[in-house]
């Protein structure tokens, strides 16, 4: 998608904190963290949210949450512990149409219930 800013970071159209980095997942530094720790996920295929995916999209969305395991352990959350967060929606606060899963450590954070 030409207008979406996720998928112009991945074709390094705007500059990014990268992290990581595969066939199928691009992942970088908010720019505006909530956290100490605060990555985004992104699978280089466009997918807009949850509610556009379909059963073909099944691996990529598993693998980004392998990825977000193997970037916690990098970044010393594994043990102290970390959240992740797909939001879907503008009333859930997404905010960019390009699925992608929030890593938020570093921190205590507060329960979510």
């Amino acid at each position: 998608m030409s207008d979406c800013i996720f998928c112009k970071i991945i074709n390094g159209e705007i500059p990014s904190t990268s992290v990581f980095q595969d066939e199928q997942t691009y992942a970088f530094r908010d720019i505006a963290p909530a956290a100490p720790t605060h990555i985004l996920i992104v699978p280089k295929q466009h997918i807009d949210s949850v509610n556009a995916m379909t059963e073909a999209d099944e691996q990529v969305i598993g693998h980004l949450f392998n990825v977000a395991r193997q970037i916690a352990a990098q970044e010393g959350l594994s043990e102290p512990g970390y959240r992740l967060i797909i939001n879907t929606n503008a009333n859930a606060g997404q905010t960019v149409f390009h699925i992608h899963l929030h890593l938020l450590g570093g921190r205590q954070l507060k329960a979510m219930g």
